[in-house]
């Protein structure tokens, strides 16, 4: 039962969430729902949403009939037949609706793809036949970057650019081109162009090529302006001669040159522009924003709206109080100042022209800029500081004087002597001393020869496991020239001795005779289990290892009838369905 609520109450979030998230073409602003139609056909659009609509209901209804059968099931293999029908049945359902779902997904991916424009603001729309030159225009006084080509329909979808005037941003669309043919024969592209003069307040800037590149006549031209002269109704309206680089319109025919001029008499202005060499083009851009900020205006003052802002609005004009000519103050200082920055007097040196002056010799010094009250401190160093400490209080500016003066008195005294040892005033005790130690040190290194000499491949021993006999040791020493006698009372002789008697063995103290074999066994050795054993850890380790080896011996026993044995290695109702609370252990 929980399954069945849980798929259902998934499947209902998500197609919630899809019916929710696509845009609703009765509450959008009309010109996205009229694109929306051009581009996806908004009867397809709706069937589609309403499909998975009624989808979500048919779900919500097959899990409450199956929640409620569930209720009353009488055995637990019917109630999991409910559950596998209900839980077919919800997926077939959504299986149904593949073909709106990808519908669907491919809207979602078109309209992602699609530019924000806002209809309510600041709007320049251009148009025309293709290959006139809107493109390369929107590319001119805008930050986008559409595509040009030297073929018809290279735009084959609405574009937006973005530019700022008077501090204001501003919109540029470049729509595609359209040809002169009734509206039922237009096709997907020109209609968005279509959509977007339709709707959106803009000024509408009619590019017309003067030189006939395009493929089409001026006639032509003028024609596809007349037919669509509707959708310009009350919007500000320029046509746009491009590509006068090519030929001006003094240079057209009489035909021609009286196709323009009946546009000017009709009060259209038209302008010469040229995107290759970008003339006229930022006096379309003045002229077309100039006139829709004053239509903007106009507009407002004809609503309702504008008498509440006016009888909030006062405008004070002073009257003069009588014919005196009042000029603007302005100091002496200031006068003079501006005298000064007329005179042409020699300018300070930047330090980029000195950088240009010295090239590889120049080196940057900030330091001559700073204001001190003392000119002559500018280029004293600073300061090292370290852990709040001057590191020159700690430095003696006299120490290689003095180091130099160390060293000059080192060398008098090594000339006068004072450190040359007197070996004639050593006393004949020293001197045994002396010939002794280099007796002994003779006789170390002899003994290091012959044990180098000696050919000895196997292990050496540390010197703590090499046991020297005390006669072997006085007879060496003796041979070395020192008196060995009475030496019992030595340092090596009490360390023979206390050696010794440690090694002794202790006598057994008296003990009661044991009761039985087994006990008397179990005193003169410890078990078998912990003979040989050093410590807790080795036992630990020895008995994990008895384990491990004796596994494959009870793997091998016979099950009898005390054995816990499972006949089911994989049982039905511990592995299928729900956990219950308790041990997994068995799986």
């Amino acid at each position: 039962m929980r399954k069945v609520k849980f798929t259902q109450q998934n499947y209902h979030d998500r197609l919630t969430q899809i019916l929710t998230d696509f845009p609703k073409l009765d509450d959008i602003h009309p010109f996205y729902a009229d694109l929306m139609n051009v581009l996806y056909d908004k009867d397809h659009y709706k069937l589609a949403l309403g499909q998975i609509n009624i989808a979500k209901n048919l779900i919500d209804n097959v899990a409450k009939d199956y929640v409620r059968l569930m209720k009353y099931g009488d055995s637990l293999y019917r109630c999991k037949q409910l559950k596998r029908a209900a839980l077919g049945r919800m997926c077939t359902i959504l299986k149904r609706q593949k073909q709106s779902l990808e519908y669907l997904e491919q809207v979602r991916q078109h309209l992602s793809r699609l530019p924000t424009i806002d209809p309510n603001t600041r709007t320049l729309l251009l148009c025309g036949y293709p290959n006139v030159g809107k493109s390369s225009f929107i590319n001119k006084v805008t930050r986008a970057d559409v595509e040009v080509q030297p073929y018809a329909f290279t735009t084959k979808s609405l574009f937006v650019g973005h530019m700022d005037y008077k501090y204001l941003r501003w919109q540029v669309v470049d729509t595609p081109g359209i040809l002169d043919h009734p509206l039922e024969e237009r096709n997907t592209i020109e209609m968005q162009a279509i959509t977007a003069l339709a709707h959106l307040r803009a000024a509408v800037l009619y590019v017309m090529d003067a030189s006939e590149q395009c493929g089409h006549t001026l006639s032509q031209q003028l024609e596809l302006f007349n037919n669509i002269r509707p959708l310009f109704a009350n919007k500000p309206l320029i046509v746009v001669a491009n590509k006068c680089d090519v030929k001006m319109i003094n240079e057209l025919s009489e035909e021609n040159q009286k196709i323009f001029a009946d546009v000017v008499a009709e009060g259209i202005p038209v302008i010469e522009t040229s995107t290759l060499t970008e003339q006229g083009v930022m006096q379309v851009k003045t002229e077309a924003c100039d006139r829709l900020l004053a239509h903007r205006v106009d507009t407002k003052m004809k609503g309702k709206k504008v008498h509440d802002v006016l009888n909030r609005l006062h405008l004070a004009m002073p009257t003069k109080r009588d014919n005196k000519e009042r000029p603007p103050f302005i100091p002496e200082g200031a006068v003079i100042h501006r005298k000064a920055m007329e005179i042409d007097a020699p300018k300070r040196k930047l330090e980029r022209d000195l950088e240009i002056e010295l090239g590889d010799d120049y080196t940057l010094d900030l330091q001559k800029y700073w204001d001190l009250m003392n000119a002559e401190e500018k280029s004293d160093k600073i300061p090292e500081i370290w852990e709040g400490h001057n590191i020159a209080d700690y430095i003696d500016p006299d120490i290689m004087k003095r180091l130099s003066q160390l060293e000059k008195e080192e060398e008098l005294r090594e000339k006068a002597g004072e450190y040359d040892s007197d070996e004639e005033s050593e006393d004949e005790e020293m001197q045994e001393i002396r010939k002794l130690a280099s007796q002994i040190r003779e006789k170390r290194k002899l003994k290091i020869l012959e044990s180098k000499e000696k050919d000895v491949h196997g292990s050496r021993l540390p010197r703590t496991a090499k046991k020297v006999d005390r006669a072997t040791l006085e007879k060496e020493m003796e041979d070395l020239g020192l008196d060995m006698t009475d030496k019992n009372e030595s340092h090596y002789a009490q360390q023979a001795h206390r050696s010794r008697s440690l090694v002794r063995k202790r006598k057994r103290e008296a003990s009661a005779p044991p009761t039985s074999r087994t006990r008397s066994q179990s005193a003169s050795r410890p078990p078998r289990d912990q003979s040989g054993i050093r410590d807790a850890k080795m036992m630990k380790k020895a008995k994990t290892m008895m384990k491990n080896s004796q596994k494959g011996m009870n793997r091998q026993g016979k099950k009898g009838e005390s054995d816990r044995h499972v006949f089911d290695l994989k049982p039905k109702h511990l592995l299928a369905g729900k956990r219950k609370s308790g041990s997994t252990s068995r799986r």
